[in-house]
């Protein structure tokens, strides 16, 4: 891959401002937010090779999973553009973190054993961005290694609304409609506004933008199944038990294709060809 161009692209700025809130963090620590978090570490535990793994987890926010990456004894790397995330994730042990952009990595090629994207692509409206991305992780991934990205469902703002009843306020909807249309989350701006810049996948695109990437895609994974719209979710989850149940069902139709844009999630796993070219 040609790699003249160095200079990183800025974080649009209603993007900075939306992760500024310090928000995120807690999303996946409580309540039905868990059911993504835990789905996500029983995927990627299935997937990583043995610790302990080099592994350069781009757009990590404030270390929600390379806290635990850490801990399972992997050799961990946190690049994100926003820098209450960055210093958020430094005070982790195991973790180093620092500025950094998808599109624009500051790492050496093939030096790593995997590289995760599990939000940079949200926040790519536009495709030669997300490509441009998955090719950066492509560069610095050595030959056989692992690449996965997260998605969110083209139907996400949809099903979620839905299930949350705001579909039905007049001042949401043209919002959540028009991203279902194009894929693309647009902010209004005040209360009303439902999320930032966004793009939502349709999840048999993903492969494509692997592929031009330069990457082998092999599998894709469906977090949260329907059971995220499910009324009790967040009760479910506080129950061990029940828990485990509602895990081991979501493993049975994680890669089912018709079931793939139930879930709010996509998690799509490739690899860089071991005797492919160099980009």
């Amino acid at each position: 891959m040609d790699t003249e161009d160095t200079a990183a692209p800025s974080l649009a700025e209603e993007i900075a401002e939306y992760y500024g809130r310090d928000k995120e963090d807690a999303r996946l620590r409580a309540g039905a937010g868990r059911l993504e978090f835990w789905r996500t570490q029983d995927v990627l535990r299935r997937l990583l090779p043995p610790a302990a793994a080099r592994i350069l987890d781009v757009g990590g926010g404030s270390g929600v999973h390379a806290q635990w990456l850490a801990a399972d004894g992997h050799d961990v790397e946190l690049l994100d553009p926003v820098p209450l995330h960055v210093e958020r994730a430094a005070r982790l042990p195991g973790v180093r973190a620092r500025q950094g952009d998808a599109r624009a990595l500051d790492t050496p090629d093939a030096s790593v054993d995997v590289v995760l994207l599990l939000g940079p692509l949200y926040h790519l409206p536009e495709r030669p961005d997300r490509v441009r991305a998955l090719a950066e992780a492509h560069r610095v991934v050595r030959p056989g290694g692992l690449v996965v990205a997260a998605t969110i469902n083209r139907f996400a703002p949809l099903h979620d609304n839905l299930s949350t009843g705001l579909y039905f306020d007049a001042e949401h909807r043209p919002q959540i409609e028009a991203a279902v249309g194009d894929g693309r989350m647009r902010p209004t701006g005040g209360p009303k506004s439902l999320f930032t810049t966004a793009y939502f996948h349709d999840p048999a695109d993903v492969p494509a933008e692997f592929a031009d990437a330069g990457l082998t895609p092999h599998a894709q994974y469906g977090l949260e199944g329907a059971a995220w719209l499910m009324g009790g979710i967040a009760s479910w989850l506080e129950d061990p038990r029940r828990r485990a149940l509602v895990l081991a069902a979501m493993r049975q139709t994680e890669s089912v294709p018709s079931l793939l844009g139930i879930s709010g999630h996509v998690l799509t796993a490739g690899t860089r060809p071991e005797d492919g070219p160099g980009r």
